[in-house]
């Protein structure tokens, strides 16, 4: 057993929309510092009409980071984070079948709706808990019924898991991404054999279920050949839904709070001990998925930055009358957005209609005459409409959850990298009329790595102890909502002309 007073090692993987990176951190009793070892793109590809993710690319770059993690100090354990719902498929010698397919991906158009003849939406989110959204594994699995790659299938992985068994060879399912698949019982936290087998899937592809904390396996000899690291390095099983890891380090210090997990998504909610699977949680597209120690993770889906990061590569492509353009500086732009006019151009921060990438500043001036608002015409503009629309979109998550859970809050916690934005996290101050405390920014790996720790008995198994340790250790920033009546005001009304 590691000795609890001394210092340990942790590499954290944690793989993003847009990146991957390793993290190494140092946990000591009052100490819990991080630091990127190595940083890669993940960039995705469209073949023959189908958008996929480069996933031997971000094998690559996992290796890569090992090795930059391992030549710093020795590794205590490592732990793989990273997004929901998309999965590879593996034959019966382990080998895999072909590049994972992109939730972005349309080839889930129309099947949620196919899903309802058969399962009432009522019925499958009375059992599962699951928000409606087209890119649910649920609705991949039976957008590739009849293919011949999912027909010579023998093991299906979400993509931590998937990239667990590259490294260690050892095949699991790890709970807290599970649970988004919609083929879960969050109640039971197993799955839900009646749901899958009248929508024709096969539990069976799924391996063994994994909890946050559980051995996952030791490096593969060839790995440690590859990586330049020296010993039986074990892979030890985390919250490996990135939003779970996030949950797992909101720095709370009372139980009474909210969180939003910021960054390509906005993820607004609170933890419970149960879930809500009324038909107005339904109604109001609320999701339970699991998080660590039992809890549910009760939220909403919004956009988040994914808005303004399509804008900022849609200007950086631009071409002008000397060329192609750059995209504006972000620490700039949002400078100059914080001088625009408040509230004036608005859009549902939830519409799907901005969930395919493309022209993004088009799509929301378009959605602004639509509804008859001002369509902003600079980027300081836009970029305004984007963190007053999610500011809205994340005062109205908070509200519904807590009329929904029968909860009341007295704090929002933002974590993720939009805890960065000063900006945003002070326009959703303003408009939750709670006071948010931003931090820490790299939530998904410090959740990662608390969990190791903890596995590895360097803390106790109370997670209000692990978020106690954040609470002292980490940088965070406090936001006081408006004391204006004229602004208050303001929120109240763009609140009730702003479809929710």
């Amino acid at each position: 057993m590691p000795n609890p007073r001394s210092h340990h090692h942790f590499a954290a993987i944690d793989l993003g929309a847009s990146s991957g990176r390793v993290m190494v951190a140092r946990t000591g009793p009052d100490t819990l510092t991080l630091q990127e070892a190595h940083r890669f793109p993940n960039r995705p590809v469209r073949t023959r009409g189908t958008l996929h993710w480069d996933i031997l690319s971000l094998y690559a770059g996992v290796l890569d980071g090992l090795r930059a993690a391992g030549s710093a100090a020795p590794l205590t354990s490592i732990g793989i984070d990273g997004w929901a719902v998309d999965y590879g498929l593996l034959d019966a010698d382990g080998v895999l079948l072909g590049n994972p397919v992109h939730y972005r991906d349309t080839r889930t158009d129309g099947i949620a709706a196919k899903a309802w003849t058969t399962v009432p939406a009522t019925e499958l989110y009375a059992t599962t808990g699951i928000q409606y959204a087209p890119f649910n594994t649920l609705y991949q699995l039976m957008a590739a019924q009849g293919t011949a790659q999912l027909a010579a299938a023998r093991h299906l992985l979400m993509i931590p898991d998937l990239l667990t068994y590259w490294l260690t060879g050892e095949l699991g399912t790890e709970l807290t991404n599970a649970s988004t698949t919609q083929l879960m019982d969050p109640g039971t936290g197993d799955w839900s054999p009646e749901v899958a087998t009248r929508l024709g899937i096969g539990l069976g592809l799924f391996p063994p279920l994994r909890h946050p904390g559980d051995p996952a396996g030791h490096l593969l000899p060839q790995v440690l050949d590859g990586t330049g690291l020296t010993t039986p390095t074990p892979i030890t099983t985390v919250a490996s839904h990135d939003t779970a890891s996030a949950v797992a380090a909101v720095p709370a210090t009372t139980e009474n709070f909210a969180y939003i997990c910021t960054g390509t998504w906005s993820l607004a909610g609170l933890e419970l001990s149960a879930p809500v699977r009324t038909e107005e949680s339904r109604e109001a597209n609320f999701t339970n998925e699991l998080g660590i120690d039992g809890t549910v993770r009760y939220l909403r889906n919004i956009m988040g930055l994914w808005l303004l990061q399509e804008c900022l590569r849609t200007w950086g492509s631009e071409t002008g009358p000397t060329g192609p353009t750059a995209a504006p500086d972000l620490d700039a732009l949002l400078r100059e957005a914080a001088t625009a006019p408040a509230l004036r151009s608005l859009v549902d921060a939830a519409d799907p209609t901005f969930l395919p990438p493309g022209n993004m500043p088009h799509r929301i001036a378009r959605a602004c005459e639509a509804a008859g608002r001002p369509a902003p015409r600079t980027p300081a503009e836009t970029a305004r409409c984007i963190l007053d629309s999610l500011a809205l979109a994340h005062r109205r998550a908070i509200e519904d959850a807590q009329r929904l859970a029968d909860r009341t809050v007295d704090v929002v916690h933002i974590v993720g990298g939009g805890a960065r934005n000063a900006l945003l996290c002070q326009l959703t101050a303003d408009a939750c009329g709670l006071p948010v405390i931003a931090g820490p920014a790299e939530a998904a790996a410090l959740g990662n790595v608390l969990v190791q720790a903890r596995a590895h008995g360097l803390m106790g198994d109370d997670r209000h102890e692990m978020r106690a340790l954040l609470a002292r250790t980490q940088q965070l920033t406090r936001y006081e909502p408006t004391s204006d009546p004229a602004r208050r005001a303001a929120w109240e009304e763009a609140s009730r002309r702003v479809p929710a």
